[in-house]
């Protein structure tokens, strides 16, 4: 695989891989669903997925050739990167308005 698009799939990865636990009522994607279910949970698998992540990553940069040190700020970087990806699943888990308020807000217009 070319390097440019061991770049895209990694994004891809990251992209997916940070808005599931924000999508899937299950815990760590196979459990026994939960409705709802506990930020600590979500946290968890956010930072399993991550992981996961950076795994597909490193494999890619070892495939392609010798795998480079990374220091903390790499780190640091990828986590902030990674719940930044996440930031549209968090918005329609958390943020988005249910049908009935949105009901209930244009009929108190309307009025």
């Amino acid at each position: 695989m070319e390097q440019g698009a061991s770049v895209w799939v990694v994004l891809v990865v990251a992209l997916v891989a940070a808005n599931l636990p924000y999508l899937s009522s299950r815990i760590l994607l196979v459990g026994p669903r939960r409705d709802p279910k506990a930020a600590g949970w979500r946290l968890l698998e956010l930072f399993l997925l991550a992981l996961a992540t950076l795994a597909v990553g490193f494999g890619l940069e070892a495939r392609l050739g010798q795998r480079a040190p990374q220091g903390w700020e790499f780190y640091a970087a990828a986590l902030a990167l990674f719940v930044t990806l996440g930031f549209p699943g968090f918005v329609w888990r958390y943020l988005r308005r249910s049908r009935s308020k949105v009901r209930e807000f244009d009929d108190e217009e309307a009025a």
